[in-house]
């Protein structure tokens, strides 16, 4: 008998169902706790933000600065 194959999540689909979730079904300290993971998860969106535009920025300064 065959094992089923692994159903692959596509980038971004756990999110999309967190966001569509009913939230009459939650309690108040559920949602208060669903509320600080998601700004925990936005400070952690930022945070990686800022690191690729770092890194882009000492790539654009690398680069400019060979062509001048």
């Amino acid at each position: 008998m065959e094992e089923p194959a692994e159903v692959r999540i596509s980038r971004g689909q756990r999110l999309l169902e967190a966001v569509r979730e009913d939230l009459d079904l939650f309690g108040v300290a559920e949602l208060e706790e669903r509320i600080e993971v998601l700004q925990s998860e936005i400070a952690r969106v930022r945070a990686q933000i800022d690191r690729k535009r770092a890194g882009r920025a000492a790539a654009d300064a690398l680069f400019s600065s060979r062509s001048a």
